[in-house]
């Protein structure tokens, strides 16, 4: 199961690394519809959103659109993966109550 665990995260890490640069800079559903109805511009983000860590799917202080993207894949990657690995090592660990 280790090897199991360690070459899907590898998987997902390389993916999200070298694909996510390449990912569509065209607006989505929700997006593309504020655009068409000419309100997209008045629309604020949520305060957790302006906190955000990575924002925009670019890490922060890389001038290199492609490589901040990258690193934002994988850095999302490792953060989910390592939330998860936590959460289930708490769970192991508690006595199952009737």
């Amino acid at each position: 199961m280790r090897l199991f665990t360690i070459l899907v995260l590898a998987l997902a890490v390389g993916l999200a690394t070298a694909a996510s640069p390449f990912a569509s800079s065209r607006p989505d559903g929700l997006e593309r519809v504020a655009q068409d109805k000419a309100f997209l511009d008045t629309g604020r983000l949520a305060p957790i959103q302006e906190d955000a860590p990575v924002p925009d799917y670019a890490f922060p202080g890389v001038a290199n659109e492609r490589l901040a993207t990258g690193l934002a894949g994988f850095v999302g990657v490792l953060g989910v993966f390592a939330i998860g690995y936590g959460v289930a090592a708490v769970a192991r660990r508690r006595p199952l109550t009737a």
